[in-house]
């Protein structure tokens, strides 16, 4: 859950994977920095843009819209790269443009809705309902297995 303030609202970072409104809760992200150069490390899934060197620390870069099976599309100067501590690590996920950091007030806030046993929303924590669109609050421990989660952080210690 986020961060409660003083009015009963909680804060998510917004960004856009194509023409849809995503956030995650602002408590997890940890920086926002502008789409910088990966080195690809052989062998690992589509979804691994490979590891940057952040400040002296080696980070996995996750290209969301691989790991969503969405089309590629060619890097804009609004094209970022979002740090999100994940359990004990930071992983970075490439994003088509952060938008701004939104507060939302319960009544905003809701369960996500059923969407069929065909689509895997896992992923999907909450859906928050502004007066322009719904934004779907990311899990993003839950887009990643376990395992998945554990071979990214070896991939960054063994760069």
């Amino acid at each position: 859950m986020g961060e409660p303030t003083k009015n009963n609202t909680e804060r998510f970072l917004t960004f856009y994977l194509g023409s849809e409104c995503y956030g995650v809760n602002i408590a997890a992200v940890k920086e926002i920095i502008a789409l910088m150069k990966t080195t690809h490390i052989p062998k690992s899934p589509p979804y691994l843009k490979g590891v940057m060197n952040l400040r002296g620390a080696i980070i996995p870069v996750v290209d969301l819209r691989a790991r969503f099976g969405m089309e590629a599309v060619e890097a804009t100067m609004h094209t970022a790269i979002v740090i999100i501590r994940i359990k004990e690590d930071n992983i970075g996920f490439v994003v088509d443009h952060v938008e701004e950091v939104c507060n939302a007030t319960a009544e905003q806030i809701s369960e996500p809705t059923s969407f069929g046993s065909d689509v895997n929303a896992s992923y999907i924590k909450k859906m928050i309902r502004t007066e322009k669109q719904v934004i779907m609050v990311m899990d993003l421990e839950n887009i990643f297995s376990e395992e998945e989660l554990s071979d990214l952080n070896q991939s960054a210690k063994t760069a």
